[in-house]
């Protein structure tokens, strides 16, 4: 069972921008692991002790604890100590104190912008170039979260892929038999699957379009209308991009079907996203996106829902198939005092099919690579199979890095409520003053 977001992404927080701003600095005297000579692994008979921290907890601490215990199986002399409950700002502190992990885990992929541009984590290509880490393993999503500008500074671990939720017996109750395929159906879906009250407020809602609430988020819907954030010069371009109109104008319509107060007041009394009273779960909500860990959520904690899963719907039925990722990334830090066992130990937990697999299965994420997404030990149910079938899509999408972590997200979400409340009046001029925005905002974080 997952029992918190984990590995979604989270909010950058003010404590890692101002942490990572004086990183350059202190890189040069933290000391250890000097990244452009790659460290040797040591000997078989060379005993040593490496720290490896995350945010995993609990019982996930736990199913990572069995991959690096197969981990230490195979290499005797290598000790691991796996300290959760570190997220990224406690790396960042550490990393500016002289005292890092060895290796650590990110849930946060936004914040990889800053991990690499500061220095905090080490280039890893001296490595990979040294031992011939085949990168085509990697689907270009995830490889473009885990590097920025050239600097490939992590590798990812498991993967959250984004498709599609819906009720079985809220379709067939509707007289529905497939799920929606484009933006369009889905409008029409989630009409006729709309149960309202005799005073006219929401029962069940077909489909909630309130961005920003739960995983119905731009970034999570952006590759479903190919909206492109950045132009060939890698400025902001939501005003010039007509994927980000067509979303905008495909969400008003339905915020505009349900009543921006409406819909306020029923989501104001849904359950939180991660509690057995989440909308889906509770038959609130027919439709819905949401990344592959619902899976785990719904066999823990509404086992006897009658839903079904597939990709999410699309614009134009060319991008069909493909949808978001994210996903947990991995690293050196700066100072790293074995950073030879350290790249080893990266090689094995991003690399080995068998323990990509085992921990795909036990934490109910996506394997990150092409010949694990395919290994005929994977134990995951039909219901886990779209969101597989989304990773190995052509069309599989992320968001970039930049250099302010999430903050152009923050300020893309910041719009997005103004604009389905109403007081936006005019949609292209107001994604370009948002361009004007996030570029100045890049400026200034240079």
């Amino acid at each position: 069972m997952r029992t918190k977001p984990g590995r979604l992404r989270s909010r950058l927080r003010p404590a890692l921008l101002i942490a990572t701003a004086g990183l350059m600095a202190a890189a040069c005297t933290a000391g250890g692991g000097d990244s452009s000579q790659p460290a040797a692994a040591p000997g078989a008979d060379q005993a040593v002790t490496i720290k490896v921290w995350s945010n995993f907890s609990d019982r996930e601490l736990g199913v990572v604890q069995k991959t690096l215990d197969a981990y230490h199986a195979k290499h005797p002399n290598v000790t691991i100590e796996n300290q959760g409950s570190q997220d990224d700002d406690k790396i960042t502190q550490s990393i500016r104190s002289g005292n890092p992990p060895d290796v650590a885990i990110s849930f946060t992929t936004d914040n990889i912008g800053q991990f690499c541009s500061s220095g905090a984590w080490q280039n890893l290509k001296p490595y990979i170039d040294r031992d011939k880490y085949n990168l085509d393993e990697i689907p270009k999503a995830v490889l473009d979260y885990t590097e920025y500008q050239g600097n490939r500074c992590s590798l990812p671990m498991l993967a959250d892929v984004h498709g599609m939720y819906y009720n079985k017996d809220l379709l067939a109750k509707a007289g529905l038999t497939t799920p929606p395929k484009t933006a369009a159906e889905l409008l029409d879906y989630a009409k006729k699957l709309t149960v309202k009250n005799p005073d006219g407020s929401i029962e069940v809602a077909g489909f909630l379009p309130q961005l920003n609430f739960y995983a119905f988020k731009a970034q999570n819907i952006a590759p479903l209308f190919n909206a492109q954030w950045v132009d060939k010069d890698g400025k902001s371009s939501l005003g010039k991009d007509q994927g980000w109109k067509d979303l905008f104008e495909w969400q008003k319509q339905l915020v505009d079907f349900y009543g921006w107060d409406n819909l306020q007041k029923f989501t104001a009394g849904l359950g939180q996203e991660f509690s057995a009273d989440q909308a889906f779960m509770k038959g609130k909500v027919a439709i819905a996106f949401d990344g592959e860990y619902r899976t785990a959520f719904i066999a823990d904690q509404a086992p006897n829902l009658n839903y079904g899963t597939a990709p999410s719907p699309t614009s134009k039925p060319d991008l069909y198939g493909g949808g978001y990722v994210s996903g947990t990334i991995l690293g050196i830090p700066k100072g790293a005092k074995n950073p030879g066992a350290a790249w080893d130990l990266v090689k094995y937990l991003t690399a080995d099919t068998d323990a990509l697999v085992d921990m795909a299965n036990g934490l109910h994420n996506v394997p990150s690579t092409k010949t694990s997404l395919s290994s005929p030990k994977l134990a995951l149910g039909d219901q886990f199979k779209p969101f597989l079938d989304v990773f190995a899509n052509k069309n599989l999408a992320t968001n970039p890095a930049s250099n302010i972590g999430d903050q152009y997200l923050k300020l893309v979400s910041d719009f997005g409520t103004a604009w389905q409340s109403g007081t936006v009046p005019d949609l292209t001029a107001g994604l370009t003053a948002l361009d004007k925005q996030i570029d100045d905002a890049k400026a200034l974080g240079k």
